[in-house]
């Protein structure tokens, strides 16, 4: 006879949780654990591109090597991310003569718990256990998150003009792209549309900016691919990334890829369409909440502002302004009297700022800059055009991150 599961809420916060393996099961996990404040172990050889952001931010601690049994000293949780049922064996076992529950990627039989489909609407967190069938559970889930949200009957897909969409004898669409923005970090700042067709998803490919708590929600057969492209770290070639949207819609796979903000704003979505349109796949643009208002807004800063601004400009910064590549004005930048938004500028900061008021803008002009905005980890540094730079390195504010420069930065004060 096979017992019902109890189901339990676990209070994780400061609590540690020991993961086992870093590949895309892991990538998948780890998000659900830090947004509950677990103290996270991870134990792993090589980590995917994701995680190891994860760990150079410091969000958990990673241990580059092979699982060992010490490892789970003062554990309270174990997850085996791992393929390898013997070495998922040998972890479990270990959990057990511990107590200490064990979930198991490779066999849910094997488990001592079992993680839920899970779907969050503001306060309430809604997890659902299929008597073992992954599938049934997601499919209550779904129509529980559906209920929650008051939308019982979203819009059908709504493909690119000239691009018609594949669909079987079945009616399931198929063998095509949708390029969804994911929105600035809450995961609740996805369109209603990007997340329906996260849902439908066969193969999501993901860069490291997305809402990790939305890769926890994907099917347990979705085959997640991890696209992160880490400043001045490991990342995959753009080429290699439109070859998998690519290579998997043709296979017959509805390929989401998912990107942080909106797919058109520095998301390189552009190429990504240009690539599918060119092998004949279908593709669906989902716009997202761009972080270059969302991050402002979240700090309490409107881009424009009865007035103060009535324009805003955003601006990529990861190339210096002197450099042969940029195709940026800065100087012309500098003659503007509304808000200047800059992405991906932290690293060429003091050359940015340098050459705004080198051109004419104040040193006096009120600066921001938002760090994860609208996550639990948000941080704000307010200073001014010719400080920004100095105090930035002063409280080791790190990417993502946003620069706001304009009188907008100080309109809400008091």
């Amino acid at each position: 006879m096979i017992s019902n599961p109890y189901p339990l809420g676990l209070r994780l916060h400061g609590r540690r949780v020991v993961v086992v393996g870093g590949g895309a099961v892991a990538t998948r996990r780890v998000p659900a654990l830090l947004d509950a404040g677990a103290d996270v172990l991870l134990v792993a050889p090589e980590l995917t591109p994701a995680l190891r952001a994860r760990a150079d931010a410091g969000r958990l601690h990673w241990v580059p090597r092979r699982f060992v049994p010490e490892d789970l000293d003062g554990a309270w949780l174990v997850h085996v991310a791992i393929d390898d049922p013997l070495a998922a064996a040998s972890v479990s076992a270990v959990a057990a003569e511990r107590r200490i529950f064990c979930v198991r990627a490779d066999d849910r039989t094997a488990a001592t718990a079992w993680t839920p489909a899970v779907t969050r609407h503001g306060p309430v967190t809604v997890a659902v256990l299929g008597g073992g069938d992954p599938r049934r559970a997601m499919t209550v889930r779904d129509a529980i998150r559906d209920l929650l949200a008051v939308r019982l009957a979203p819009e059908r897909i709504a493909p690119t003009p000239g691009r018609p969409e594949a669909a079987t004898a079945g009616g399931r669409q198929s063998g095509r792209v949708a390029l969804v923005g994911a929105g600035p970090g809450d995961p609740e700042l996805i369109t209603v549309k990007g997340w329906r067709l996260l849902t439908e998803a066969d193969v999501v490919v993901a860069d490291r900016l997305v809402p990790g708590l939305l890769l926890d929600e994907l099917r347990p057969d979705v085959e997640l691919v991890d696209a992160s492209k880490i400043p001045y770290g490991p990342s995959r070639a753009q080429e290699e990334i439109n070859q998998i949207l690519v290579d998997r819609a043709l296979a017959g796979a509805f390929v989401v890829r998912l990107k942080g903000g909106d797919p058109y704003v520095f998301g390189r979505g552009g190429e990504e369409l240009l690539a599918c349109a060119a092998a004949g796949v279908p593709v669906t643009v989902v716009p997202g909440v761009t972080s270059s208002i969302a991050a402002p807004a979240a700090a309490g800063i409107p881009v424009t502002h009865r007035g103060v601004a009535h324009e805003f400009t955003v601006v990529s910064g990861h190339l210096a302004p002197d450099s042969p590549a940029s195709l940026v004005r800065w100087d012309a930048l500098a003659g503007l009297h509304g808000t200047l938004v800059i992405l991906m500028g932290l690293k060429n900061l003091a050359a940015i700022t340098a050459t705004l008021i080198a051109h004419g803008r104040s040193p006096q002009t009120p600066a921001a800059v938002v760090q994860e905005a609208t996550t639990g980890t948000q941080r704000v540094l307010r200073s001014t055009l010719g400080e920004v730079a100095a105090d930035l390195l002063a409280v080791d504010i790190r990417p993502p991150a946003v620069v706001v420069v304009g009188d907008v930065v100080s309109a809400l004060d008091g």
